[in-house]
């Protein structure tokens, strides 16, 4: 934008504003060079506006979170020195069995491998609560599609290759079950929630600051962070299980497929943090419920109530005129009147704006 530093690539309106989706500006779009282009800027100023928050939000929590689900890759993965993935193991001996005789430096990589990841899932249980529904659900579709993989190579060690019909059925069966876990649940009810959100609390006769709500709460940038989880899950499900699937004596066992393992099951962990903290970021000041609006149905009958209509608000209408005025009736009663035509804030009358300070008015003319 004109006045800004071409060099900058997020700006504010105002230096005591916290930074939002609609304040960054690019240094250059692609609109200008292609406007058939212009929605890679969209895209773009989401990762912009995405990657801006990470740096100001993310802390200690967040980057011990990463730290613990690094070691509990490396740990789990870990067999230089010790051969006891890349011998086979004792194929006769499975579960608890399998697991006490393991050798000593194996036992305690794993319980440290378990420790790391008891560690993750208690901090992103504590530091996302209104996530936590959702987190059981990605943490099911996780399971299904490692399970799919780990029977898809039971019968094809080299899967793909040499692989039969079976696998792959089991498999996208397992692919299934992520989709609707994670896009047909989990996505919709972020999404949902957002727009309940939007309509209710964002409410304003101008349309333009309605708009720009809209704009501030976009959630393009997070569904692609979801998909690219997706993708990750099954690269890291297939790695892991192609890894150790050959019969042992095990002659062809690779690192290399190990590094992926471990690489893609990081990245995953990086993700599916995003995916969890950045509802949390968006709506979880307002204490909302990530709900699909289906969900929110269905636990009204539960109760044995009918689904709660929310009326919404009412617009002010002049006594003589009936022309519609600036001032808002929430369904609560509340009244709001809007700052000035250069403020987009909104308050009750005779109060300080919440953006620039000023007192609302409190007669409308």
């Amino acid at each position: 934008m004109e006045g800004e530093d071409s060099g900058s690539t997020t700006g504010l309106q105002a230096g005591s504003e916290p930074l939002r989706l609609t304040d960054v500006q690019l240094p250059w779009r692609f609109a200008e060079r292609d406007e058939r282009l212009a929605l890679l800027d969209v895209f773009l100023e989401d990762f912009v506006f995405h990657a801006a928050m990470i740096r100001k939000q993310w802390g200690a929590g967040e980057f011990t979170c990463l730290g613990l689900a690094l070691a509990g890759m490396v740990l789990g993965a870990w067999d230089l020195g010790i051969g006891e993935l890349a011998g086979g193991g004792d194929y006769n001996r499975v579960g608890l069995s399998g697991f006490r005789n393991l050798s000593d430096f194996s036992l305690m990589l794993a319980l440290l491998s378990m420790i790391a990841w008891a560690g993750v899932l208690v901090t992103i249980w504590s530091r996302y609560p209104i996530m936590r529904e959702n987190l059981v659900y990605l943490g099911i579709a996780m399971l299904a599609v490692q399970m799919g993989s780990i029977s898809a190579h039971s019968q094809s060690p080299d899967f793909p290759n040499g692989s039969v019909a079976r696998d792959w059925v089991i498999l996208g069966i397992t692919n299934l079950v992520l989709f609707f876990l994670s896009i047909v649940v989990v996505h919709r009810a972020v999404i949902e929630t957002r727009d309940i959100h939007v309509e209710e609390r964002h409410a304003h006769p101008d349309p333009r600051v309605v708009q720009k709500a809209w704009r501030d709460h976009s959630l393009r940038a997070w569904s692609l962070s979801l998909g690219m989880w997706m993708i990750l899950v099954n690269l890291m499900a297939w790695s892991g299980a192609h890894a150790i699937a050959d019969r042992p004596p095990i002659e062809s066992y690779s690192n290399l497929v190990v590094a992926m393992f471990v690489v893609t099951g990081f990245l995953s962990a990086g993700f599916l943090m995003h995916i969890l903290w950045y509802p949390q970021f968006m709506l979880g000041g307002a204490e909302d419920r990530i709900q699909s609006v289906r969900a929110r149905e269905v636990a009204g009958e539960v109760a044995g109530e009918a689904p709660e209509v929310i009326p919404k608000a009412e617009q002010g209408k002049c006594p003589i005129c009936s022309n519609n005025t600036p001032a808002i009736r929430h369904a609560t009663g509340r009244i709001e009147v809007s700052c000035t035509s250069e403020c987009s804030g909104l308050g009750k009358p005779g109060t300080s704006c919440p953006e620039c300070d000023a007192i609302l008015p409190t007669r409308i003319e």
